[in-house]
């Protein structure tokens, strides 16, 4: 199945084992965590099983569509600051950075998963097309899980624009397998930079806690990644996947301070909590950061835990003017630019209703039979 990716091979290969955070061991090699777990992060007694997850109750996607705006207009217009985001749905956000535009983890896919005849389904669409894109400048894939890395939108993407790919080690041979030219793959080892050839742009990767793979004999072969996307005037993080990691305040020593924060909030467990976040430990991670406008992003679209599709939204809200947090929840496809520090409104209450607690027929029926083969969690 190609969707399930390549793996590395010679000279990438031997630059992927180079790494400090690639191990051999006798169970076998790959990427690593090598930062101590923070305590209390990780609770294995709360593990839940795939009949779990499908026959959960509880409001895990919207009673009806999310209101959506179409971009395309305020696009056409420069952003007065030089800092502007599109959150797209997910952890796809477009970045508008002092005349250039960078794309986080770009999923148009309607599954994550490496079918799109099963798997989890996305419920809500992306409020534009591929194609509508504007010129992009770069393309930054945080880690090869098939919610932030979708074959279908990588090989239409390469088709549309000549776009350089930044992303972590190994994740190119991926990319290469289905169509990136060589010459538009840049992989980083954490600490790395990638400068613009032709403008004032750099991308970093950075730290983060979690994990890879796109099946079951793949984990953890290819590298995982926070992103700094940095102009002369402004600096923008991008978290991809992580858990609290101290990490965090190495990378403000080393990058900060932010203007804009991109940090994951949806689809926590506590038996995930030393590989997500979640919105608590999200301000938490914010903090280490040394603050910055926060963008929520990787909630709103996929149904990937057990917990209320609003639950982060809410939680944040809640919690955010208590820890001083400037928090921005545009609608899906609303430019915000952090400088204007927008108010937060609820409007994600319009469009839910409780829901009507599912059986285990009903659910597998909505999101399809898991594909074998994958680890879980899927992202």
């Amino acid at each position: 199945m190609k969707s399930l990716g390549q793996r590395a091979t010679g000279l990438r290969l031997e630059r992927m084992r180079a790494s400090p955070r690639y191990l051999k061991t006798d169970a076998g090699e790959g990427f690593r965590n090598l930062h101590p777990i923070q305590p209390g992060l990780k609770d294995p007694s709360q593990r839940f099983s795939l009949s779990d997850f499908l026959c959960a109750d509880g409001r895990r996607k919207p009673a009806g569509p999310l209101p959506a705006v179409n971009p395309l207009d305020d696009w056409r217009q420069p952003a007065g600051s030089g800092l502007r985001a599109t959150w797209l749905g997910h952890s796809t956000v477009l970045v508008e950075i002092d005349g250039l535009r960078v794309l986080t983890d770009p999923v148009w896919g309607q599954r994550a998963s490496p079918s799109q005849l099963a798997g989890p389904k996305r419920f809500q669409p992306v409020p534009l097309r591929l194609k509508q894109l504007p010129p992009l400048d770069a393309v930054v894939i945080s880690h090869d899980h098939y919610d932030h890395l979708d074959i279908g939108t990588v090989r239409e993407l390469v088709k549309l624009q000549a776009v350089p790919f930044i992303t972590s080690l190994g994740v190119g041979a991926h990319l290469q397998a289905w169509g990136v030219p060589p010459e538009r793959i840049v992989e980083l080892d954490w600490w790395e930079p990638w400068q613009h050839p032709a403008a004032e742009l750099r991308i970093h990767a950075a730290p983060s806690q979690h994990f890879s793979g796109r099946s079951l004999r793949d984990r953890n072969a290819t590298l995982w990644s926070s992103m700094v996307v940095e102009t002369p005037k402004h600096r923008v993080f991008f978290s991809g996947d992580t858990g609290l990691t101290s990490e965090y305040a190495a990378i403000r020593e080393h990058f900060g301070p932010f203007d804009l924060v991109m940090l994951e909030v949806g689809a926590f467990h506590p038996a995930w909590g030393d590989i997500h976040l979640g919105p608590e430990n999200a301000l938490k991670a914010l903090q280490h950061l040394g603050g910055g406008a926060f963008l929520p992003v990787h909630w709103g679209t996929f149904n990937l835990a057990l917990h209320d599709w609003d639950q982060p939204a809410e939680t944040l809200l809640a919690l955010a003017p208590e820890q001083g947090a400037q928090l921005l929840m545009p609608r899906l496809g609303e430019p915000v630019e952090p400088a204007h520090g927008e108010r937060t409104a609820p409007w994600w209450r319009a469009a839910d209703q409780p829901a009507s607690p599912r059986t285990a027929a009903a659910a597998a029926e909505a999101s399809g039979p898991m594909p074998k083969g994958v680890p879980w969690p899927l992202d």
